[in-house]
């Protein structure tokens, strides 16, 4: 292994060192040692796929309009679908339907055995009053376990679990409804946060955490929680508070067919797999304002105390747009993020900041590892197509260094952004073992900025038309 990279190493953008400049700060490992075996690799993911099957409902349909619910984006239908999740849950599972139709809900609370599904035409039209999302839910914001507004759709400790069809979770967040708690003049979400991080680690119980009416911090769109064989299939969902899809400490879960229509507000994740084990993400369509899939474990105190890693996923046959990165792991990674593997997926967007992208700090800690990326084309990005990152929020100092080890990219495209690559470790935290194979760079404007990188290997790639390997 190479000796850490402690100084500022910049690759031009027409593939040349910088004078002086030594790649691997004087290694000479050669340009494939350590990569594994492709056929390994496959291997893996396949048994990850055989382990994640979406569930069956019985062949029991319920209509939520026998329930009083009305489709004239006026009567308040919140009662009408509660009463026909807990008529099909009560009868052993099957389908409540929302047929074409524009309904007035507020929180959606699922059970299991339940698929709520959503015909063509059928928009669920969530309250933009908080009290709707009243009383408060057990919940994880931002990383952080509380109590707090319900998300508009949500399930706590559930059983086979979907929302499928063709319709639509419309989340009607905006500029004077829920967006404006992130800033500007009081109130504002700023106290609660500091709050919440203060209460975590001080180590308050979580039932202590309350938070809710006359509070601000903002709720998911839709958030399954400590839930087991959970499917989203062929949803449109828009607007939310903010992250929009937010699996938390789910095991196999299967997200596929998805669009996610929410480029404009703060926060506005597209999906959060977050804590959870056995996850495919694929064939989803995703504008955000935040990042499109973000891999999340838990944040600071509260994540190390919980201490459950999002592992053992396949994200697949996606397109991204607009957002600050297309495939991320952070930058709640203090539970841990491994065994991520992505393949097939295209993203280009003037908005869309970065492809990869790897964000942690040294209060965050956990081990990122084993993030293997293939076959990723990119048309456009605004800012690094990879970045990995340890100074999140730029912080550089703190007692839980997270250990970014073992990420491999191989036949990623890039037909235009600004720089390829911003691989920033710390001086006593470098990152380790990061592997670039068959990968081409065009139209890129600024230099890398490459800082304290042990092992960075790269194989075969292209830089504005020069091959820059070492």
């Amino acid at each position: 292994m190479s000796a850490p990279l402690r100084r500022r190493t910049v690759l031009l953008a027409g593939g040349a060192l910088a004078a002086g400049g030594s790649l691997l700060g004087g290694g000479t490992a050669p340009a494939a040692a350590g990569l594994a075996p492709e056929a390994a690799v496959d291997a893996e993911v396949a048994r990850i796929l055989d382990r994640i099957r979406p569930p069956r409902f019985p062949d029991r349909w319920y209509d939520v309009t026998r329930f009083g619910a009305v489709g004239d984006d006026t009567t308040d239908c919140t009662a009408a679908i509660r009463a026909a999740i807990e008529a099909c849950h009560g009868a052993g599972g099957g389908h409540v339907v929302v047929p074409a139709g524009d309904y007035r809900t507020g929180a959606v609370h699922l059970l299991s055995g339940v698929d709520l599904h959503l015909e063509q035409g059928a928009r669920l039209a969530f309250s933009q009053d908080p009290a709707a999302y009243l009383p408060v839910v057990a919940t994880r914001y931002e990383g952080t376990e509380c109590y707090n507004y319900s998300a508009f759709v949500y399930a706590y400790g559930q059983r086979d679990v979907a929302i499928t069809g063709q319709g639509m979770l419309d989340g009607r967040a905006d500029a004077t409804h829920w967006w404006d708690w992130t800033g500007g003049p009081p109130p504002n979400e700023g106290p609660d946060k500091t709050l919440l991080i203060q209460m975590a680690a001080a180590g308050v119980p979580v039932e202590d955490r309350v938070f809710g009416a006359g509070h601000y911090l903002r709720p998911n769109l839709l958030q399954l929680n400590r839930c087991e064989n959970v499917l989203l299939d062929g949803i449109t969902v828009k607007d939310s508070p903010m992250w929009n899809i937010h699996p938390v400490l789910c095991r196999n879960v299967t997200i596929r067919g998805v669009t996610v229509d929410s480029p404009n507000g703060p926060n506005n994740d597209g999906i959060d797999p977050e804590s959870c084990t056995d996850v495919l993400i694929e064939d989803c369509t995703i504008s955000t304002g935040d990042d499109c899939v973000a891999f999340k474990s838990g944040k600071d105190a509260d994540g190390r105390r919980v201490n459950v890693p999002a592992r053992y996923a396949v994200v697949r046959n996606c397109v991204m747009a607009d957002g600050n990165g297309g495939v991320t792991a952070g930058s709640e990674t203090s539970g841990g993020v491994m065994d991520i593997f992505v393949r097939d997926c295209t993203m280009s967007s003037p908005h869309l900041e970065r492809a990869i992208r790897i964000k942690s700090n040294p209060d965050r800690g956990g081990t990122i590892a084993n993030i293997d990326v293939r076959r990723v084309s990119v048309g456009q990005a605004a800012d690094s197509v990879v970045e990995i990152v340890l100074n999140y929020a730029n912080v550089t100092t703190g007692a839980y260094p997270p250990d970014v080890h073992d990420i491999t990219i191989s036949r990623l495209t890039v037909a235009s952004a600004p720089r390829a690559l911003n691989l920033l470790g710390l001086a006593d935290d470098p990152l380790r073992a990061i592997h670039l194979h068959q990968c081409r760079f065009d139209a890129i404007t600024e230099p890398n900025v490459i800082t304290n990188v042990e092992d960075l290997q790269l194989d075969q790639v292209w830089i504005n038309g020069a091959r820059v390997d070492n």
